[in-house]
C-alpha cells in the first residue's frame, strides 16, 4: 500500500505595514536554503522596482508567469501549474493575499499556494497584518483605507511556521523618505496620509498582539497534545481566589503588588460559586471586587465548583498561572483542627504552583453564630405539621388495635414510619421529629412485650425499636433538606431572573430612577416605593411607583441604604431576610444610576463651559492682538490729517482711505468682542452644519501673501464645522506656513479617513522639534520667529477655535524637513453627537493677523 504524499510546509513571513522588508527576508531564506543545497525556485515575487529587494533576487532561479488578458490588458499572474510540473523543494510565492485577474483558474493567490502544498511543496510566502479578515475593519477604522484583498486568518493561523518582520514606525518612515519604498513622487502624499506615525504604530501592535495570540495558542495545543497538564511558566500570572468577604480586598490588593513586580505580568481574579448555584454572596461586594480588580488592571472571572480548593487549582492550572494568592483561614482553631483550611487544601493541589498565604484583620476572628432558620415553610404549614404529629400517632394507634393486629410489629412500625414522612412533608423537620418520638412510645407501650408499660422483653424488639426510630429520624431529615433546596432553588431562580433584568436594562441603558423603583415594587409585591434624597432642608422624593409611600425613610416599613444621600423606602408587606441580597442589588443598581446622571449633568456642563472657554479666550486674544495695528493706523491718519494742512490731494486721499480701512478692521473687532459677549452668556454657538471644502478652503488660502498651492479632492467627504470658524483656522495656519517657508510652496492637503477628515498644511520651514510642539499653541509663543507683526498668538487662536467647533489641531514632521499642521474635521455621515461649544462670528468669515507660533 502506496504511503500518503506528504504535506507542504508553509511558512509565513508577516508584516505590520508595506516595506518592512518581508520580501527581503524571504530571499534571504530561500539564498539560505540554496546554499545548504535545498532545490529553492522563486514562484512569484513583486520587487516594486526596490533595488535591495532585486539584489536578493539575483542567482535563484524564477518559474516564468502565466500571461492572462484581461479587458484588452496582459497581466502576469503565478504559473501554479509550471511550479507543480518543476517539482522543486521549496517555492517562494509573494502576497499570499493577492486576488487573481478574472480568468485565473483560481481566484486566490492562496488558493494556488494550497494546491501547491497540496502537492508536497514547501512553500515561503509574505502577508501583510491589514491584509487578515479578521483585522479588515480595524484597520479601515484606524487608517481610512478598506482593504480589499484579504486572507482568511486561518489560512495563516495554520501556517507551520509565522515569522514577524518587525520595524519601528520611524525607521519604515526614513526608509520612506530615503526613496527605498515608493517613488519619489508618491513619498509626500504617502507620509502624510497611511504612513503616518500613529497609523503605523497601531497596526505594529495589531501584528504584535496577533502573532502573541497565536504563539498563546501553539503553547496550549502543545501542552495538551503531549498531555502535559503541569504550568509552563512562560509568564508570570497569578491568580488571587477571593470569597466575597471582608478580607478580599486585602488579597487583591497584595496580589497587584506582586503582578507589578514582574513586568507583562497578569493579575486573574477567581472567585467560586456553589455548583448548586444556591449559595450567592452579596452582590454589592462582588461588584465592587468587580470594579476594584479592573482598576488594578486584573479580570474578574467567577467559577463553579463542587469543592473551593479543587476549583480554584484547576482554574489557575487551566490559566498556566505561576502563583495563587489565597487567604489565611478565618476559622478558630478548633475548626481548624477537624477541618483544616482551604490554604492547606490549595497547598496540597496546586503541584508546582506557587502559594501565597496571606494575612489580614479578620484572622482567627470567629464568625457570629447565626442561629439557622428553624423550617423554610410557611406558618400554616408548620402548625399543620404539628397538629399532623400529635394526631398520627394517635390515629395510627387506634387503627392498628381496632384491627386487633396487637402482634404485628412489623406492621406497626411501617405504619408509623409512613406517617412520620407524612408529617415531614407538611411541616418539616421538628414536627417529624416529635411524631418519630410520640410513634417510638406508642409501639412501646402498645406493640411490643409487656404492653402497657415503657418496657421490651424481647432484645429483638429493641433492636427493631431502635431502627424504626433511626430511619424515622433519617428519613425525616432528608425529607426536610429536600424541601429546603426546593425553597433555595426556588429563590435562586427568582433571584437570577430578577438580577438578569437588572442586567439587561444595565446594557441597554433602559435604566432610570424611576423604572428601578417600578421594577422593585413589582419584584416584591410592595403598596409603593420610594427612592428619597436628603436635602440640607430635609428628605424628598426623588422617583415613586404606586404613590409615595413615606416622606423619610422611617416612615417605611423596609429601607436600604442606597448612598450618603439617597435611601429606598418600601410600605407594604415586610421583607424576609433571605430577600434582603437582592433588595441590596437593587440598591446597588440605583447607585450606579444615580451616579451615571450626576457624572453625564456634570460632563454636559463642563463640555459646555470647556467650549465656551476655549471660544471666548481664542477670541479674545484674537481680538487684542489685531487692536494694535488698526489703531496704530487710525491715530497715524488721523495725526496726518489733522497737522498736514498742507499736505497734496492724493496724500490726503491715501490717508483717507487708510482711515476707512482701519476704522473697518477695527469695526470687526468690536463685532467681535460683542459676539464674545454673547458666547460667555452662552447665547451663541456655532452654526454647526454640513459643508464641503471646495467652499471653504479656497476662500482660507485667498489673499495669502506668498505661494500655496492648494490639492483638493472633488471626492472628499463633507465636514461638519461652521464655515466662517473653520476659514480663519485655516487662514492662520497657512498664513504661519507661508512666513516660515522662505519662499518655498506651501501645500494644502485633504485626506479621508473613516470618522474624520485631516486637513494638512505643508511647509519647508526649519519645523519645530518635537518636544516643543505643544508650547507652540500656548500664547505668545514664537519659537525662534523673528518677523514682525505678531505676538505669538496664532496657532493659539487657531487650537482654541478648532476645538470650538469639535475638531483637533496638531503637528508632524514633514519629510524632507518642515513642519505639517493637521486639523481633523468630523466627517458628515458619520454620526455622533453635537459638540454642545459655542463660538463667535460663527457662519462669518473673519480675517486674522497671523502672527505667532511657527
Amino acid at each position: 500500500m502506496a504511503e500518503p504524499k506528504r504535506r507542504g510546509r508553509l511558512t509565513v513571513y508577516l508584516g505590520g505595514a508595506p516595506g518592512v522588508g518581508k520580501t527581503y527576508a524571504m530571499l534571504g531564506e530561500a539564498r539560505r536554503r540554496c546554499a545548504r543545497g535545498t532545490d529553492v525556485v522563486v514562484g512569484y515575487v513583486e520587487t516594486h522596482g526596490r533595488p535591495h529587494t532585486e539584489q536578493q533576487l539575483e542567482g535563484l532561479e524564477v518559474v516564468p508567469r502565466r500571461e492572462v488578458e484581461y479587458r484588452d490588458t496582459v497581466f502576469t499572474e503565478l504559473d501554479t501549474d509550471a511550479v507543480i510540473a518543476r517539482r522543486p523543494d521549496v517555492v517562494c510565492i509573494d502576497e499570499l493575499a493577492h486576488t487573481n485577474v478574472p480568468g485565473s483558474p483560481r481566484s486566490k493567490r492562496a488558493e494556488d499556494v494550497e494546491l501547491i502544498r497540496a502537492a508536497g511543496i514547501d512553500v515561503v510566502t509574505t502577508v501583510n497584518i491589514q491584509h487578515l479578515e479578521s483585522l479588515n475593519d480595524e484597520v479601515e477604522r484606524i487608517t481610512g483605507v478598506r482593504q480589499r484583498e484579504t486572507v482568511p486568518d486561518e489560512v495563516v493561523r495554520t501556517a507551520d511556521q509565522i515569522e514577524l518582520v518587525d520595524m519601528s514606525p520611524e525607521a519604515l518612515r526614513r526608509r520612506m523618505a530615503h526613496g527605498n519604498i515608493y517613488r519619489a513622487d508618491n513619498i509626500d502624499a504617502s507620509l502624510t496620509s497611511y504612513f503616518r506615525v500613529g497609523n503605523l504604530t497601531a497596526l505594529r501592535e495589531l501584528a504584535l498582539l496577533w502573532l502573541a495570540d497565536r504563539v498563546d495558542d501553539a503553547l496550549g495545543d502543545y501542552r495538551r497534545a503531549h498531555r502535559i497538564e503541569h504550568t509552563w511558566p512562560t509568564k508570570e500570572r497569578i491568580v488571587v481566589a477571593v470569597t466575597g468577604g471582608v478580607e478580599s480586598e486585602t488579597l487583591l490588593r497584595r496580589g497587584a503588588r506582586l503582578a507589578q513586580r514582574a513586568a507583562g505580568s497578569e493579575l486573574l481574579v477567581v472567585h467560586v460559586i456553589a455548583a448548586d448555584g444556591l449559595r450567592v454572596d452579596a452582590p454589592a461586594r462582588i461588584a465592587r471586587l468587580q470594579q476594584l480588580a479592573a482598576s488594578l488592571g486584573g479580570t474578574f472571572h467567577s467559577v463553579s465548583g463542587e469543592e473551593v480548593s479543587e476549583a480554584v487549582v484547576d482554574f489557575a492550572t487551566a490559566a498556566n498561572a505561576t502563583m495563587i494568592v489565597v487567604g489565611v483561614s478565618r476559622h478558630g482553631r478548633l475548626r481548624q483542627l477537624f477541618t483544616g483550611t482551604t490554604g492547606d487544601r490549595i497547598a496540597s493541589l496546586a503541584g508546582a504552583i506557587d502559594v501565597h498565604l496571606v494575612t489580614h484583620d479578620e484572622v482567627s476572628r470567629s464568625t457570629a453564630w447565626r442561629r439557622p432558620a428553624l423550617s423554610p415553610l410557611s406558618r400554616a404549614r408548620q402548625v399543620a405539621g404539628w397538629l399532623a404529629a400529635m394526631l398520627l400517632p394517635v390515629a395510627s394507634t387506634l387503627v392498628l388495635q381496632a384491627l386487633d393486629e396487637t402482634h404485628q410489629l412489623p406492621l406497626a412500625e411501617m405504619l408509623f414510619l409512613a406517617g412520620t414522612v407524612v408529617v415531614a412533608l407538611v411541616g418539616g423537620l421538628l414536627p417529624a421529629l416529635a411524631a418519630a418520638l410520640l410513634s417510638f412510645l406508642a409501639l412501646n407501650l402498645f406493640f411490643t412485650a409487656p404492653t402497657g408499660r415503657l418496657a421490651v422483653a424481647e432484645p429483638a424488639n429493641v433492636v427493631s425499636l431502635v431502627v424504626y426510630v433511626t430511619v424515622a429520624v433519617g428519613v425525616a431529615t432528608v425529607v426536610d433538606r429536600a424541601s429546603r433546596r426546593a425553597a433555595d432553588a426556588l429563590r435562586a431562580r427568582t433571584e437570577a431572573a430578577t438580577m438578569s433584568a437588572l442586567s439587561r436594562s444595565v446594557l441597554t441603558g433602559q435604566d432610570t430612577a424611576e423604572a428601578i423603583v417600578a421594577r422593585l415594587r413589582e419584584t416584591f409585591g410592595q403598596v409603593s416605593v420610594s427612592l428619597l434624597r436628603r436635602d440640607p432642608t430635609g428628605w424628598s422624593v426623588v422617583a415613586a411607583a404606586g404613590g409615595p409611600c413615606a416622606a423619610t425613610p422611617d416612615a417605611g416599613d423596609t429601607r436600604v441604604a442606597v448612598d450618603e444621600h439617597h435611601t429606598l423606602a418600601l410600605c407594604g408587606e415586610p421583607l424576609r431576610a433571605t430577600d434582603r441580597r437582592v433588595l441590596e442589588a437593587f440598591a446597588t443598581q440605583t447607585s450606579l444610576v444615580l451616579e451615571y446622571r450626576r457624572l453625564r449633568a456634570r460632563e454636559e456642563r463642563a463640555a459646555t463651559l470647556e467650549s465656551a472657554e476655549a471660544t471666548a479666550t481664542a477670541l479674545l486674544r484674537a481680538v487684542s492682538h489685531d487692536l494694535r495695528t488698526p489703531l496704530a493706523t487710525i491715530r497715524a491718519s488721523v495725526d496726518g490729517l489733522a497737522h498736514g494742512a498742507d499736505l497734496d490731494p492724493d496724500d490726503r486721499a491715501d490717508l483717507d482711505r487708510s482711515l476707512e480701512s482701519a476704522t473697518a478692521r477695527l469695526e470687526r473687532l468690536i463685532d467681535d468682542l460683542l459676539d464674545l459677549s454673547r458666547v460667555q452668556a452662552g447665547l451663541v454657538r456655532p452654526r454647526l452644519a454640513p459643508r464641503s471644502l471646495e467652499e471653504v478652503l479656497p476662500l482660507a488660502v485667498t489673499g495669502i501673501d506668498g505661494p500655496v498651492r492648494l490639492e483638493l479632492d472633488e471626492d472628499a467627504p463633507m465636514v461638519v464645522t461652521d464655515a466662517g470658524l473653520l476659514e480663519r483656522v485655516v487662514a492662520n495656519l497657512v498664513a504661519n506656513a507661508v512666513r516660515v517657508s522662505a519662499g518655498a510652496p506651501v501645500r494644502v492637503l485633504v485626506h479621508a479617513l473613516a470618522d474624520s477628515v485631516d486637513v494638512l498644511v505643508v511647509d519647508r520651514g526649519p519645523g519645530v522639534p518635537p518636544a516643543e510642539r505643544e508650547r507652540m499653541f500656548e500664547p505668545f509663543q514664537r519659537l525662534g520667529d523673528t518677523s514682525h507683526g505678531g505676538l505669538g498668538l496664532g496657532l493659539a487662536v487657531a487650537r482654541g477655535l478648532s476645538e470650538a467647533v469639535g475638531a483637533t489641531l496638531g503637528a508632524e514632521d514633514t519629510p524632507g524637513g518642515g513642519l505639517t499642521m493637521v486639523l481633523s474635521l468630523p466627517r458628515a455621515d458619520v454620526a455622533r453627537p453635537e459638540p454642545a461649544g459655542a463660538g463667535g462670528a460663527a457662519g462669518r468669515s473673519s480675517s486674522s493677523d497671523t502672527g505667532g507660533a511657527p
